[in-house]
C-alpha cells in the first residue's frame, strides 16, 4: 500500500508551536468573518451598526477587519441581535437563550 503524501499544511500542524499559533490566528479570522457575514445578510454599514449597538464605527471597523480580535460578550450579543441573530447557549437538551 502506497505511503499517504502528506501536504505541507498537515505536516506543519504535527508542530505544536505552529499548531497553536494557527489555531490562534484561526479564531480571530473567524470572529471577523463572522461579523462581516451577520453585516452582509442583514444589509448593515459600520456607521448604522455603531449606531443600533452605541459601539463607535472605528470599533466595528477594527471588528470586521481583524485588527481587533477581542470582544465583550455584550457587545458580541447586542451585534448579532441588531443584525437579527439570538445567540443561544445548548448543552444537551437545555437551551439558554442569550
Amino acid at each position: 500500500m502506497p505511503n499517504k503524501v502528506v501536504s505541507t499544511f498537515e505536516r506543519e500542524m504535527q508542530n505544536p508551536s505552529f499548531k497553536k499559533s494557527f489555531q490562534e490566528g484561526y479564531q480571530d479570522f473567524l470572529l471577523s468573518e463572522l461579523l462581516i457575514a451577520m453585516m452582509e445578510g442583514d444589509e448593515k454599514s459600520v456607521r448604522v451598526l455603531a449606531k443600533e449597538t452605541n459601539l463607535s464605527p472605528t470599533v466595528i471597523q477594527n471588528l470586521r477587519s481583524g485588527s481587533q480580535t477581542d470582544i465583550k460578550l455584550s457587545n458580541f450579543i447586542n451585534i448579532s441581535h441588531a443584525c437579527g441573530f439570538h445567540i443561544v447557549l445548548e448543552k444537551g437538551e437545555e437551551r439558554i437563550n442569550l
